[in-house]
This record gives C-alpha cells, structure tokens and sequence, in this order.
C-alpha cells in the first residue's frame, strides 16, 4: 500500500484525481434544481472555493489525530450547513486510538458545548456523535480553568467526554448572546501520552489527504444542497426538522432545529411570529441558497433570545424584507432574493411551530 500511494504522488495521479473531483464538484451548483441565476451561481462556486480551504486544513494540514490542534473549521468567511452566526466553533482531528486532554479557562460565552463525532460528509462510512459535554455539567474552578479527559475508558472524578473507537473528531461550539461583550473559551488539546513531534509527513499521508478532501467538497455541498432543494419544494414554511438528521449530519443533541425556504419579492416582507418556549437559547437566521449563513458582518441577518424585541404577551415577529422598515427585529436580505432560514433553541421545555407569512409591504404597518 505504501509503495502504491509513493507512485501515485510520483507520478500526479494523487493531484490529478483530487483537481478532477473539485471540477465534478461544481455540477451541483449547475444542476436544474439550483437557482438559474449570476448572483446565486457566483455564491454556488465561491462556496465551492470556501469548502475546498476547509477540506485541505481538516484533511491534511490538521488531519493527524496523534498530534491535534484547534482551528475553526467554519467562521465568517467558512459557512456550513446553516453555521450559527453567534456561535465560534472550533474542531481537531482525534481518534478512538488514543487519550487526550483539554484545558481551559470557562471565558464568559454564554453557551460551551463539545462533541465528539465519527464519520464526515463525503465519506461511505455511517456519521454520528461518540460524546458530547457542555459547560453546566462540567466541574470549573473558581477561576474558571477545568480539564476534560477524552477516552474511550469511562473516567471518574474528572470531566469526560467519551470516544469510541471509530471517533475521528471533536467539534467545539461556543454561543454568544452578545459577541460585543462576551470572553470565548480560551482552549488547548494535547495527546496524553505524547513524547516529542509529529512525523514527517508520508506520500500515504498526502494521497489519502487529498481523496478525503475532495470527497469532504463533493458531499458536503451535495448533502446540503439536497437539503436546500427539499425545502424549497415548500416555500416560505419552517417545519420541525428530524433530530435524528440532525444528528446524523453532526448537529447539536441539545438543539432543536427549524429549517425552511424563504423567497420573497421587492414589494413583499416575510413574518415569522412564535412564542419562544423556556430554554436556554435560541435564533433566527437568514442563508443563501447553499446554506451559508449571510454575511452578518455587514448586515443584520440574525436575531436571538437577548436581542429581539418581544411583544407584550411575550411573543416575537422577526421581519425580513429588502429594504428596512424602521421596526423592530428587522433582517435584511442583503441583496439576496431567496435562500433558507434556520430556527433553533437549546433545551427547549417544548417545541412550538413559527408562523410563517408573506405579505404585502405597503401592509406591514397596518
């Protein structure tokens, strides 16, 4: 085997193979089920380019589960399956072969929660979560510094996040309620057990680096864009979505999802109106087509429990149109005509269905 992959760099195979994927890759922002337009096409293929970054930092230059670092794998300029604009995620690569260490200081995020994954998107292989662990089950000190042993043994007497043996990563999630004020967790991994560098890099290393990546690109956007184009056969609706999906695509367990499709035209706004049941978070935010979050740097795309505006009876109307309204709760399309939208709470008591309703923008006031 190590003589094969040795001959597939040696000769370009291993390249070759990996650019040939990324160009079948793009079919999926051409296929008839995608928008048929410049704007939405030239978000398809930057996506595209987006996922082919992240593929090549999870695959090969943060792949090595024997000596794990923290990056983050989706951000402002990396959106993936309708990432949450209060949340920062980091992930490492890990493996059931091994024990590791996390140490850090609590910060003052408003959510922390961790998992621990097997499978990924692209893969043949069944996906699902191995552990998960959350800061409000977790042993702090007065200064906010704790430790988490990652094992597939069961540990006592410390925090502990179970692996098993086909684990191959870890995804952090920390919730901000207000990114203008609130400390992330500052967090480190190390193998227990780990004596002296990494290996050198192997002509293994890189060829299957370089086929996990392009298959990470293809069924990445392949299983998202399915999504998309499910939910568009139901415009404007937020319907309950599977947990069991969600976890399967590595989602939170704690979190209950609500994933739809909005289109609206100039002269149309669209209202969603709930009443948030009791829970520790929750959020409405607007995606494009490919299910990447709209660029919140620059507009209000998203709102949440610490934020949003409340009726008297508690309830909340979020308001999306193109240009804004001067009211409350307003999020801006940011030049988008369609795309999805994705509610969430954690830790809801009960799981209460939006109403989802277009109407005319000369009677939003009425």
């Amino acid at each position: 085997m190590s003589q094969e992959h040795s001959e597939r760099i040696m000769d370009g195979r291993a390249w070759a193979e990996f650019c040939d994927a990324l160009k079948d890759a793009g079919d999926v922002v051409l296929r008839e089920g995608a928008p048929q337009n410049a704007f939405d096409r030239a978000e398809g293929f930057r996506y595209l380019s987006r996922l082919t970054r992240v593929a090549l930092e999870s695959y090969i230059e943060f792949a090595d589960p024997a000596a794990p670092a923290l990056r983050r794998p989706s951000h402002e300029t990396v959106k993936i399956g309708a990432d949450n604009p209060d949340n920062y995620y980091q992930s490492a690569a890990v493996s059931g072969e091994y024990e590791y260490r996390i140490t850090g200081t609590r910060g003052t995020v408003h959510y922390l929660g961790m998992g621990t994954y097997f499978g990924n998107y692209g893969s043949d292989k069944p996906m699902g979560q191995s552990g998960y662990i959350e800061a409000a089950d977790m042993q702090i000190d007065a200064d906010g510094r704790f430790e988490i042993v990652l094992s597939c043994e069961e540990q006592t007497g410390v925090n502990w996040l179970p692996l098993m043996p086909e684990s191959s990563s870890l995804i952090v999630r920390q919730t901000f309620e207000d990114r203008s004020t609130e400390k992330v967790a500052e967090l480190s991994i190390e193998r227990i057990g780990s004596v002296g560098p990494p290996d050198p890099l192997t002509p293994a290393f890189l060829d299957q680096g370089l086929a996990a990546a392009a298959a990470y690109v293809q069924g990445t956007s392949r299983l998202f864009c399915d999504w998309s184009e499910g939910f568009q056969k139901k415009p404007n609706q937020l319907p309950a979505f599977d947990p069991a999906v969600a976890r399967a695509a590595h989602g939170d367990p704690h979190i209950q999802y609500y994933h739809g499709y909005w289109e609206i035209s100039a002269d149309e706004a669209l209202l969603i109106d709930f009443l948030p049941p009791d829970c520790e978070y929750w959020n409405f935010q607007l995606n494009n087509h490919w299910m990447e979050s709209l660029d919140y740097r620059f507009h209000p795309i998203d709102v949440n429990h610490a934020g949003a505006v409340r009726n008297p009876d508690g309830s909340v109307r979020i308001i999306v149109t193109h240009e804004n309204p001067g009211l409350p709760n307003w999020l801006d399309t940011a030049g988008h005509q369609r795309g999805t939208m994705c509610l969430r709470w954690i830790r809801a008591e009960h799981h209460p269905d939006p109403s989802v309703t277009v109407i005319k923008l000369s009677d939003l006031n009425r």
